[in-house]
């Protein structure tokens, strides 16, 4: 990735000051596949430790994050491993999409990322940045810049001495010299706020 830190260096010199500061690109991976996606639904809206608590039962119920595995546990079992019952809707709706075939993590990979958004974002709970955090982490996509994080927008306001988070059009903007890491800057603004996004 030094490709992309250089490239980012020079074309934003507030960027580059952050990148001297938060120092090598360290991005960590998840594999494109099911127990991604169900664990970014789990993860939605709870700090990272019940999170981890309520995917870690998952696993243990499951034997390992399959759809097969969580549609052969009923909503009250799912329920009782902590997850509230719009959540389990929820990943009851991806672990039947995936298991009829109507989304297939095999394609994903060789789909352009509105594709990847549209099939996604199909999912009962899964919205736009759920997606784009799913392109990032899972896919590798380098070019992505998710407009509603939070942690992006304080960033942005941070570095860029804004007096409110920016809105989309303002982020647009700023990230356009970026072009083709917006992923990577992402990352960094992240990490400056020492919160990098969780998939």
């Amino acid at each position: 990735m030094r490709i992309a830190v250089n490239h980012l260096k020079k074309a934003d010199p507030l960027l580059a000051k952050l990148v001297q500061v938060v120092g090598p690109y360290r991005i960590e991976y998840r594999e494109p596949q099911f127990a991604t996606l169900a664990r970014s639904i789990v993860y939605q809206q709870l700090s990272g430790k019940a999170a981890g608590t309520i995917y870690g039962r998952l696993e243990e119920a499951t034997g390992g994050v399959t759809p097969d595995a969580v549609l052969a546990l009923d909503e009250a079992r799912l329920r009782s491993l902590g997850l509230s019952s719009q959540k389990t809707s929820y990943v009851r709706d991806l672990a039947r999409r995936t298991a009829e075939g109507s989304l297939r993590f095999g394609e994903l990979p060789a789909l352009d990322d509105e594709t990847v958004i549209a099939r996604l974002t199909a999912v009962r709970g899964v919205g736009v940045w759920t997606a784009q955090m799913f392109l990032i982490f899972a896919l590798r996509r380098r070019d992505v810049l998710p407009v509603a994080d939070l942690g992006v927008r304080n960033a942005m306001q941070r570095l860029y001495g804004l007096d409110a988070p920016p809105d989309a059009p303002r982020m647009e903007t700023i990230a356009a010299p970026w072009r083709p890491w917006r992923s990577v800057a992402c990352w960094y603004l992240w990490r400056s706020l020492d919160g990098p996004a969780a998939l």
